[in-house]
């Protein structure tokens, strides 16, 4: 425990480790110093009467300090308009207690509910977050890590934009930043990845749609140069293939991703020569922007045309028909990848393999079998 009554010395003189690169200067009329006085450590400890040390690591929540010394530190802090330098302070402890955290789509409520619970876990860590949301925009993701590094960021945990290759993540972990991959693997990268079973999935919602009668099932959406793309693919080929179904004679519409893409795309499914009785769409969103399009071409989400989404959006089990998708466990993921992350910000090593979260289907409404209407429709 560090002696509260330390001999540092506490004159504001002496702004003790850091020396004045530890202190910004508060705001008018928040402290009793005079105003546009730089506020710095030995201001702290000079009024609590401790050392500049005690307060530096009070500041950092050390637990080599009592818990109501550094209580009694941050409020006097927040008193006299003190703000601490993280910047400073790291060059003394190499760590900056900084992550930062880059998705394709910020505005995709699946991946605002992975970055919550994510949130969760490093702040009760001591970890300041940055985030970027590349938008697949590899250009982009890369001035967003050059940033971090210029901050000496602890870590990465990333969602790769498509374009990324494996030699530019292997350098980051080379120089020993710890990196963490979520929701997207790269082949050949050394580090981990926290992700879903996407092939399990679309594997499994893709027969729920043929059990349902179905023969001419869409593949709609999906970046097929993301490995969630390639692989929510594959699962929809092999379910086709294993019920002697050809994908090659479905409809398959790549590239889409929101609710605008999932609204442009009808009039070419509804137009399509061989019209599909089922989609099995990319995403959520995807889904649920194709269901009011549908319906303003006469054509009923579920009874006329079944659909099903991917993700489990919050929102997804309370729509019009409520939309049949795939739980993917958003805050599992967001939890273990932020976990993963702190491991080697530890020290740990951690094997470079996926570590897969199993998927859940959940059946509902907007896809009933086929020919069935529901509601006071008949039955066909």
């Amino acid at each position: 425990m560090t002696d509260d009554k330390g001999s540092d010395k506490k004159a504001s003189g002496d702004p003790g480790p850091g020396g004045q690169n530890d202190a910004l200067s508060g705001a008018a009329g928040s402290s009793p110093f005079p105003t546009g006085k730089r506020l710095t450590l030995g201001h702290i400890a000079e009024k609590l009467g401790i050392s500049t040390a005690t307060v530096s690591l009070a500041l950092r929540d050390s637990p080599l300090v009592a818990e109501d010394t550094r209580e009694k530190v941050k409020k006097t802090a927040e008193e006299i308009g003190y703000i601490y330098n993280r910047s400073a302070a790291s060059l003394r402890t190499a760590k900056s207690q900084i992550v930062g955290v880059a998705v394709h789509d910020i505005l995709n409520p699946y991946f605002a509910e992975v970055f919550s619970s994510l949130e969760d876990v490093l702040e009760e860590n001591g970890q300041m977050i940055f985030i970027c949301n590349h938008r697949d925009d590899v250009k982009r993701q890369r001035a967003f890590i050059n940033t971090l590094l210029q901050h000496r960021a602890d870590g990465l945990i990333l969602c790769p934009s498509v374009g990324t290759t494996a030699e530019e993540i292997n350098r980051l972990v080379d120089q020993g930043i710890p990196v963490t991959l979520m929701c997207r693997e790269l082949k050949g990268v050394w580090a981990p990845c926290v992700r879903g079973d996407d092939l399990a999935g679309s594997y499994a919602v893709t027969k729920h749609l043929i059990e349902q009668g179905h023969k001419k099932i869409a593949m709609v959406g999906g970046r097929r140069g993301s490995s969630a793309g390639r692989d929510r693919h594959a699962g929809w080929s092999r379910a086709l293939e294993e019920a002697g179904i050809s994908p090659s004679s479905q409809l398959d519409i790549p590239e889409l991703m929101t609710q605008s893409d999932g609204k442009k795309a009808v009039p070419q499914i509804v137009n399509a020569e061989d019209r599909p009785t089922a989609l099995m769409c990319f995403n959520d969103l995807v889904a649920l922007g194709m269901m009011p399009a549908l319906r303003r071409m006469q054509i009923e989400p579920g009874p006329d045309m079944a659909i099903t989404g991917y993700d489990d959006i919050d929102g997804a089990a309370s729509r019009t028909p409520a939309l049949t998708t795939v739980n993917n466990h958003a805050d599992k993921i967001g939890r273990l990848a932020a976990l993963t992350l702190l491991r080697q910000v530890a020290g740990e090593r951690v094997p470079n393999r996926p570590i897969l979260i199993e998927p859940e289907l959940r059946v509902r409404e907007s896809s009933p079998p086929q020919g069935v209407r529901l509601g006071p429709r008949l039955v066909e």
